[in-house]
């Protein structure tokens, strides 16, 4: 049997005093794509940081195993090497730094610590002048520093960009289409089918139904009061855009 990209197992976290997961239980099989749906306030985001490593959060009980792994006691820059990767809902400018120095310094580092010779650079600009095609990424934009002065949508292709150009084993998009018009939607949907692999595992956090009509996923969760509630395919997705999450009871975490 096939060891999943993911599974957690009864995982609590909090933040302070306050627990906002109480007892995740969660596998995703190699190259499926799962989406996590749920009100505002219920702890979609905080299970996204505390897969990455956020050390705000405190993990009181519970595993979290990437590739049979548990990351639980590692860095987040040796989860991103062991095959994570976080797509921020609201990405950061970092002035002073160029995205190509980014880029290059972050698929190197996850090279390095794999044991891999670095990208020569010949590689490396092909590899980004691929990945920025597929996201309608001009040269230009790449010699600004990391996201200062781009849009919405300009932050979210270059993310996925790094995504494309990391290569992970799991990618985490956290509500991914928040601040983006259908047309930004359209083309960050489209860089990220691309990279559905039949490897390659995602995990897809939304409130809307709307970013799953673009990128269709295979299981459903719908998340409450920090915790899965229910599961199901692509039409629980339907089913909740239309009546909303009344049924779903618990409070906002």
């Amino acid at each position: 049997m096939t060891t999943p990209v993911l599974e957690i197992r009864n995982l609590h976290a909090r933040i302070e005093e306050r627990e906002i997961l109480k007892g995740v239980n969660l596998v995703i099989p190699q190259g499926e794509v799962h989406a996590i749906m749920g009100r505002n306030g219920s702890g979609k985001s905080t299970l996204s940081y505390v897969l990455a490593g956020k050390e705000d959060y405190e993990v009181t009980e519970g595993e979290i195993l990437l590739n049979g792994e548990n990351i639980l006691e590692m860095e987040p820059d040796e989860r991103a090497a062991a095959g994570l990767f976080l797509a921020f809902q609201y990405p950061i400018e970092i002035p002073g730094v160029a995205t190509m120095t980014f880029l290059k310094a972050a698929i190197n580092a996850q090279r390095k610590a794999r044991g891999e010779g670095e990208l020569s650079t010949p590689d490396f600009m092909r590899a980004v002048k691929e990945a920025g095609a597929q996201l309608n990424v001009d040269s230009a934009m790449l010699k600004r520093p990391l996201n200062v002065g781009f849009s919405g949508g300009e932050k979210k292709r270059a993310e996925i960009m790094q995504m494309a150009l990391l290569k992970p084993s799991l990618a985490v998009l956290d509500e991914t289409d928040s601040g983006l018009d259908i047309d930004a939607l359209q083309v960050v949907s489209k860089g990220v089918n691309a990279l559905r692999d039949g490897k390659r595992s995602m995990l897809v956090i939304t409130h809307y139904q709307r970013l799953l009509n673009h990128i269709v996923p295979d299981v459903v969760h719908v998340f409450s009061d920090g915790r899965i509630v229910e599961s199901g395919d692509k039409d629980l997705a339907l089913k909740l855009e239309a009546e909303g999450y009344a049924n779903y009871g618990g409070e906002a975490a």
